[in-house]
């Protein structure tokens, strides 16, 4: 079992950047696959990045390419989410996420059976 738990969001202007990070508690940490998803108001639940247990192989959604890094620590039991040049179509509540039953990179919400609790990041014009 994998407890997260998210840090990091605020109010940021645009052009500006942000890391958050998410600890995670439990065995199978080491071994998971850790993603990042964001929810804006009225919109569904979006992948934005994923990183594979070894932390060797990243994806992420088109928008953030080039913006966004995800990595992990594994001794430390976080993973993080460089956020640059942010934009006000950034803002979402974002959450972390953990796939402790397969070694895929997934990309949809199906895919991860734990999940943090969110932290609001917004960008202002």
């Amino acid at each position: 079992q994998v407890q997260l738990v998210e840090s990091g969001g605020g109010l940021v202007q645009a052009g500006g950047s942000l890391r958050l990070s998410c600890a995670a508690s439990g065995r199978s940490f080491s071994r998971s696959t850790m993603a990042w998803f964001r929810q804006a108001p009225g919109k569904e639940r979006e992948f934005v990045a994923v990183i594979i247990w070894s932390g060797s192989s990243t994806r992420y959604t088109d928008s953030v390419k080039g913006r966004f890094t995800i990595s992990r620590d594994n001794a430390k039991s976080t993973v993080s989410l460089q956020m640059n040049s942010l934009k006000p179509e950034d803002t979402a509540v974002y959450y972390c996420a953990a796939d402790s039953r397969d070694y895929r990179m997934g990309f949809l919400i199906t895919h991860y059976d734990y999940w943090g609790q969110g932290t609001q990041v917004t960008v202002s014009s």
